[in-house]
């Protein structure tokens, strides 16, 4: 039932985000639910940002748990930057559609980071990282467009 729940979701998803290129929540503006995208990369983990550490990129706000993580992502925003936006790198690949992205499902892969909606999608992501990132790469250029 509960993977059930999750392929509805995705559908879902699809039809609330389309045409965003950065995922965010309904009650937020904050890209990737307002965790600090370079924290993955320096601190292996994902923190939670600052409204005092903030910047726009990609009509979006991005909030950071350091001066030194807000001016690394300024300087290189797109290295930084979850692909797909922050949506789910899993719907994208293998649904070509849109679904949340959970900041505590994260993978580091060639050093760019992908998200996914639940443990669940995580799972099913990781049976063949490589291929679905391929994939992925094709799709979501048509995403943006729709």
């Amino acid at each position: 039932m509960k993977k059930i729940l999750s392929v509805l979701m995705l559908f879902w998803a699809a039809n609330v985000f389309a045409g965003d290129a950065i995922y965010t929540s309904y009650f937020s503006n904050n890209a990737v639910s307002g965790y600090d995208t370079v924290a993955y990369f320096t601190e292996g983990k994902p923190l939670k940002g600052n409204s005092k550490y903030s910047t726009s990129y990609k009509k979006t706000k991005w909030l950071f748990s350091s001066a030194q993580n807000l001016a690394l992502f300024k300087a290189n925003p797109s290295k930084y930057a979850p692909q797909y936006g922050g949506f789910c790198a899993w719907a994208v690949a293998a649904k070509n559609s849109r679904a949340s992205g959970d900041p505590l499902r994260w993978n580091i892969v060639n050093d760019k980071l992908y998200l996914n909606y639940d443990k669940d999608i995580q799972q099913q992501w990781k049976k063949d990282i490589a291929g679905f990132i391929v994939k992925a790469d094709i799709n979501w250029p048509k995403l943006l467009n729709n």
